[in-house]
């Protein structure tokens, strides 16, 4: 009988998606995924890779962006512990167009096409798993868009940095970004989120450093996000 006692098992068995499986079939799982880490700037997938293959996040980032013909980047989503990307139709997962690439040090565990298609077949309640997790990220990716389309820069930038903040522990500090990262994120130009940040500082709602934001008025951050 398998044993559960590798680093495989035990993340795939706090995986959504793999929520229904029992201890031996996850344990079957653990000899068919490859665990693998990677530094950041890795490029995981690009627009023009045929392969068919899921990646499961362990640790770290992932960042899944697009690059417009005039050069710009936009960020469609970051990917934090526990989420799933890469190209493969049997389940609707799909990457056109899109770059994927690791933001901090990654830890994750990689499934080939045969993978995926022998589990959907063998467990079915995984392929519902799957289509579940997909309507998820295209809710957020609607809700990412229709902020573009309707919301102002300031709100859409107040409303980033509080949800950094919660990402970072929810210390008053949110650090590691550049005005550029925040730009890339909001899907706007480098010069438009200085001026905002500027303004939020004139405001007294943060205080600016190198890489590094402090949210000084969380109420009014807050009140200005919600508008």
């Amino acid at each position: 009988m398998p044993q559960l006692n590798s680093a495989k098992v035990d993340y795939l068995s706090n995986i959504q998606v793999f929520r229904d499986l029992t201890p031996n079939e996850l344990a079957q799982m653990d000899r068919q995924v490859t665990m693998s880490t990677c530094k950041p700037g890795k490029i995981f997938y690009m627009p023009e890779d045929s392969g068919e293959v899921l990646f499961l996040l362990k640790k770290g980032r992932v960042q899944l962006y697009r690059i417009a013909p005039n050069g710009k980047k936009l960020v469609v989503a970051t990917l934090g512990p526990g989420a799933i990307f890469g190209e493969m139709s049997l389940v609707g997962q799909g990457m056109h167009n899109t770059f994927a690439e690791s933001v901090d040090e990654c830890v994750l565990c990689v499934m080939s096409r045969s993978d995926v298609e022998r589990l959907v077949q063998e467990k079915p309640e995984v392929a519902f798993r799957f289509v579940e997790a997909l309507g998820n990220r295209l809710t957020q990716l609607e809700a990412h868009l229709e902020d573009i389309a309707f919301k102002s820069i300031p709100t859409r930038l107040a409303a980033l940095l509080l949800k950094l903040q919660e990402e970072q522990g929810g210390r008053q500090t949110v650090t590691g970004y550049t005005h550029q990262d925040l730009s890339e994120m909001l899907g706007t130009y480098r010069e438009t989120v200085t001026q905002t940040l500027n303004d939020l500082k004139a405001d007294g709602l943060i205080s600016i450093a190198r890489k590094q934001v402090v949210l000084k008025d969380m109420p009014r951050l807050r009140q200005l996000a919600d508008a």
